[in-house]
């Protein structure tokens, strides 16, 4: 009997201990554990699409699947024919330009010996309408006193005409020349624009040309590769994407139960499901300004009726300490699970005027 209620009481005890342990661990906050980790993440890079920036049928594809180049590699090919014609018509119309800028400072030039014949002309005119104004004036006294003849004087007043017309006449060319440099000067700026607008139409043509050379902008893997010899390169069409292999990140979707410690600069230990065995160290370069479910074009946020809370998950990424042989083996979209110790602080940052940069 004794020995019947012994146990009774020992079983007791155990479930009141296991009650107790099991309310302790449920009502125990997720972040409070000194490791946070999650089977939400993957492996990613940034990729680059490769489109074309000019028209034209591909001839030559220089990459094939898989292949790893690097910045400055070419791609693609497209027939450069048409925007070769279109280069070579631009050098002609700047060439063009050219000379007429300078055919219009030559007539410039020119135009300051004309105005300097015309001043010289005018300067003759000044002297022989002085004469006649003299000999008109002689003449009018001589016929006054009798001593000339009326026809020595009429002829006097003629010959004074004739001077001052001459006179007129060579002041009229002499503005004229100088009003002509205006004119050539007008002319020498809108020639001037004219070579401007052509050499714009000359790099216009010649970028265009050098668009027909497609070549890798960064280092990567070849993927998606869609471009054909004989095929048609359309302008905006993906022609291949290249995928920075040695620029991968982990994205990891953490609930955001657990994220309350987590800081970026804290240490990550992840392995891979398609690399048993190896553990990969990183640490965590940001944290997400947003939930997934943020970003959904209908946000499942319900304002009305029956509601069933969701745990959210926010994005972290973490990139990978250099340095890892087996991190070269990494392909973009591997499944990873990665283990943040929230227990060790993030390192502090370097104070201005210190650290690497000092």
């Amino acid at each position: 009997m004794a020995t019947n209620l012994r146990f009774r009481i020992i079983a007791a005890a155990i479930a009141a201990a296991t009650l107790a342990a099991a309310f302790l661990i449920l009502n125990h906050p997720e972040s409070g554990a000194p490791e946070q980790s999650t089977d939400d993440a993957y492996v990613q890079a940034d990729f680059t699409v490769i489109v074309p920036q000019v028209a034209g049928v591909i001839t030559d594809v220089a990459v094939s699947d898989h292949q790893e180049v690097r910045a400055g590699d070419p791609l693609v090919g497209i027939d450069e024919r048409d925007f070769r014609i279109a280069a070579d018509s631009a050098a002609a119309r700047v060439a063009g330009a050219r000379a007429a800028i300078e055919s219009l400072r030559a007539q410039l030039a020119r135009q300051q010996s004309a105005i300097e014949q015309a001043s010289a002309a005018v300067a003759a005119a000044r002297a022989n309408l002085e004469l006649a104004e003299a000999n008109k004036n002689r003449f009018a006294n001589l016929a006054r006193d009798g001593s000339g003849t009326v026809l020595a004087q009429q002829q006097a007043e003629a010959q004074w005409d004739v001077q001052r017309a001459a006179h007129e006449r060579d002041q009229a060319g002499l503005q004229s020349a100088r009003q002509q440099v205006a004119i050539l000067q007008a002319d020498l700026e809108k020639a001037q624009a004219a070579l401007l607008a052509a050499r714009a139409e000359k790099a216009a043509a010649d970028l265009n040309l050098s668009r027909a050379s497609v070549t890798a902008p960064v280092s990567g893997v070849v993927a998606q590769r869609r471009a054909r010899v004989g095929g048609y390169a359309r302008v905006g069409e993906p022609l291949l994407t290249l995928v920075p292999l040695d620029a991968v990140y982990v994205e990891a979707n953490f609930r955001e139960t657990q994220l309350s410690r987590v800081r970026a600069g804290q240490p990550v230990e992840m392995t891979v499901d398609a690399l048993p065995g190896v553990r990969l160290k990183g640490r965590v370069e940001s944290l997400g300004p947003a939930s997934g479910v943020s970003f959904s074009p209908v946000p499942p946020h319900n304002a009305t009726g029956n509601f069933t809370k969701i745990v959210q998950r926010l994005p972290v990424r973490i990139r990978l300490e250099p340095g890892q042989e087996n991190a070269r083996r990494l392909r973009v979209g591997m499944s990873v699970r990665p283990s943040i110790d929230v227990g060790e602080p993030p390192p502090a940052a370097p104070k201005p005027g210190h650290g690497a940069a000092a």
